[in-house]
Parts: C-alpha cells; sequence; structure tokens
C-alpha cells in the first residue's frame, strides 16, 4: 500500500469516526429521553428536520464502512433503523449496499488488482484469488453466499476480491446485497425498536436473529459433503 493510498485510508477514516461522532453528539439530548413518549417525538422531529441531508450522511457513512471495510456496519444500520424506522432502515441500507457493491465491484473490474492492493495485503489477495476453491466458477457463487450469510466474515473485503474472481456481475451483487439481510433486518428493527423505548425487545432480535442464522449454518454444513464452506473461511483467515 503506498504512503498517499495510506494517507487518504486513514484520512477518510478519521472523517468518518468524526461524523458519527457528531452525529451522537447532534443526537444525544433526545436519545438520552427515548424512554419517554416526548423524547421519542423530539428524535423524529430532530431527524426529520435534516431532511435530505440526513438521507446523505447516513448514506456517506455507509459509503466509507462499505469502502474501508475496516469499520463494523452494525452501528449503522442501527442508526437507519432509529432514523427511519424498520422497514425504513432496512429499505435504506439495503439499496445504499446495492449501489456501493456495485461502485467497487466494476471499479475492481476496471483498475484491476493495484486497485485491490490499495486497501488490503497483496498476500491476502493472493491468497485468495490463487485458491482453487475460489477458482472453481460452479462453486463460487455458493460459497460468496454463504460467506455472506455467516456472521463475522469480512463481508467488504469479499466485495474487493469478489472483482478478480469468475462472477457474474448481476449474480454476485443480488447475492451480496440479500445475503447481508438477516444481519441488516436485526439491526435496523433493533433500531427502530430502541426509540420506541423496547430495549428487551431489541435483545430478543438480535438472540432470534442469531438463531435463525445458527440453524441455516448447520444445514448448510449437514449437505455440505465436500466441507465447502469450511474451506472457504480457511482461506479467507
Amino acid at each position: 500500500m503506498s504512503k498517499k493510498t495510506k494517507v487518504f485510508k486513514y484520512t477518510l477514516m478519521i472523517i468518518v469516526i468524526a461524523l458519527i461522532i457528531g452525529l451522537i453528539i447532534y443526537l444525544f439530548p433526545v436519545i438520552r429521553n427515548l424512554s419517554t413518549p416526548e423524547g421519542q417525538l423530539d428524535f423524529k422531529n430532530q431527524v426529520a428536520n435534516m431532511g435530505i441531508l440526513g438521507y446523505l450522511a447516513l448514506f456517506g457513512l455507509q459509503f466509507a464502512q462499505i469502502f474501508l471495510f475496516i469499520l463494523p456496519g452494525e452501528p449503522i444500520e442501527i442508526l437507519a433503523g432509529m432514523c427511519y424506522g424498520g422497514v425504513g432502515g432496512l429499505v435504506f441500507i439495503t439499496i445504499s449496499v446495492f449501489i456501493i457493491t456495485t461502485i467497487i465491484f466494476f471499479a475492481v473490474r476496471k483498475f484491476g488488482r493495484k486497485f485491490v492492493y490499495s486497501f488490503c495485503s497483496k498476500e491476502r489477495i493472493d491468497k485468495i484469488e490463487n485458491s482453487k476453491l475460489f477458482k472453481n466458477p460452479k462453486k463460487i457463487e455458493w460459497i460468496m453466499l454463504i460467506l455472506f450469510l455467516i456472521p463475522g466474515t469480512p463481508k467488504d473485503l469479499l466485495v474487493y476480491i469478489a472483482g478478480l474472481l469468475p462472477l457474474k456481475p448481476l449474480r454476485f451483487i443480488l447475492i451480496s446485497t440479500f445475503a447481508r439481510l438477516p444481519s441488516v433486518i436485526s439491526s435496523t428493527f433493533a433500531g427502530s425498536n430502541l426509540v420506541a423505548g423496547n430495549w428487551k425487545f431489541s435483545i430478543i432480535i438480535y438472540a432470534v436473529t442469531f438463531i435463525v442464522v445458527g440453524i441455516a449454518i448447520l444445514i448448510i454444513n449437514k449437505f455440505d459433503k465436500d466441507k465447502t464452506a469450511e474451506e472457504a473461511m480457511k482461506v479467507m483467515k
């Protein structure tokens, strides 16, 4: 990674963190009163007063989060749910992810490996790209689906790598967008319930999502006789 790229990357990261802190400070007076009906109404009014700037700021945070792929996405998803409700936040994040994934995927296809090396180590990318598992056109989409479903996998790193792999653009972008839904749904609806003062329900949402995803992973492992998912996870480390 070049010195200029490092400076750009860390500058952008500092800006994103500053924006998040700024939003928290801006909304803190109403966030602390979310347990009351008056506080909930005040929060919604504050967000409504931000208008299009609110959407642009949140989109900017989402873009930087995926672009840098070292910041967790959950806080932004929770914030989207708090600002625009469970359904509104879900729709906003889903559309944002689709747009941002498309931009990064085609940027990698256009500028190649040097573009990817600017954001992650050459050794790690080469290890994944040169793996027989990720070179197999018949299995690559299935692998991507599994990796995007499993919590904790570096999903945003996968967006960069995908541009170097034998994947059909639209199919990958759809997989990348919709395989994130369990995580996005839990976070946006948790955020929505936090605004409504339903702290316990937010915890229940996360617990249910964790159980559902866990069951899905168990089913995948049961029918995945070639241990494709297990091998893919090892390569990703």
